[in-house]
C-alpha cells in the first residue's frame, strides 16, 4: 500500500505535511493535579484502558562525557519516589547510569494526545525489591534474565543454548512450572528514577 505521506528520492526520505490528530480540550495549571506523580497515575490508569501498551517508554542516559543513548524498556511501578524499570545490570544503560546517575524518561500516549516527560536521578532497588518482582514474571522470563547478557554482540543460537542451559540448572520442564524457584540473578534488578 503506498503512503502518500512521504515522498523518497536516493538520498531522501521526507515526511509531507498532513493531518496526524485533532485533540480537544487543553491543558493547564487548573485542571491538572498539583502533584505530578498523582497526575501521571490519573493519565497512566485513562492510556491503560485506551492503548495498547501504556507501559512503553523511552529511556535516555548518558556517559560521564555526555554522549546520549536511548531504547524503548517497559515500565513497571511508580511509587511516592519516582518510576521504576527493570534490566541487566550489565548493559549499557545500566553502565552509564552507573556513572552518570541522571536519566529521561519518555511515555508517547497517541491515543491520549498526550506524551510525558520525566527528568531525574537513578537509584537502584533493593535486593528484596529485585527479588520480590522477579518472581511475579513468568518462569520464561525469569529464565530469560538469566540467558540474556543484553547489549551484547551473540551468535546465532547462542540464547536458546543458554535457556536450555539454565533449564536444566532450575529444573525447569520436570513437573509443574508455578513450582519451580529461580533466583533472581545478581547482575539484574530495578532503577528507579526520581523526578526533579
Amino acid at each position: 500500500m503506498a503512503n502518500n505521506n512521504i515522498q523518497a528520492s536516493s538520498d531522501t526520505l521526507r515526511v509531507l505535511p498532513h493531518t496526524q490528530y485533532h485533540t480537544d480540550g487543553s491543558l493547564s495549571p487548573s485542571n491538572v493535579a498539583p502533584n505530578p506523580l498523582e497526575q501521571f497515575r490519573v493519565w497512566f490508569t485513562e492510556a491503560s484502558a485506551k492503548v495498547s501498551e501504556p507501559e512503553i517508554m523511552t529511556v535516555s542516559t548518558a556517559t560521564a562525557s555526555g554522549i546520549p543513548s536511548a531504547r524503548t524498556v517497559l515500565f513497571k511501578q511508580i511509587d511516592t519516589t519516582g518510576f521504576v524499570f527493570f534490566t541487566n545490570y550489565t548493559s549499557r544503560k545500566s553502565k552509564e547510569l552507573l556513572e552518570n546517575p541522571n536519566a529521561a524518561l519518555v511515555f508517547y500516549w497517541r491515543e491520549l494526545h498526550k506524551q510525558v516527560r520525566i527528568l531525574g536521578t537513578v537509584e537502584k532497588l533493593s535486593k528484596e525489591e529485585n527479588e520480590d518482582y522477579f518472581h511475579t514474571r513468568p518462569v520464561g522470563s525469569q529464565l530469560g534474565a538469566w540467558a540474556s547478557r543484553q547489549s551484547t554482540v551473540i551468535e546465532e543460537g547462542e540464547i536458546e543454548q543458554r535457556l536450555d542451559k539454565y533449564r536444566q540448572i532450575f529444573h525447569v520442564g520436570e513437573g509443574d512450572p508455578s513450582s519451580v524457584q529461580i533466583p533472581a540473578p545478581d547482575f539484574w534488578g530495578g532503577w528507579r528514577v526520581v523526578p526533579q
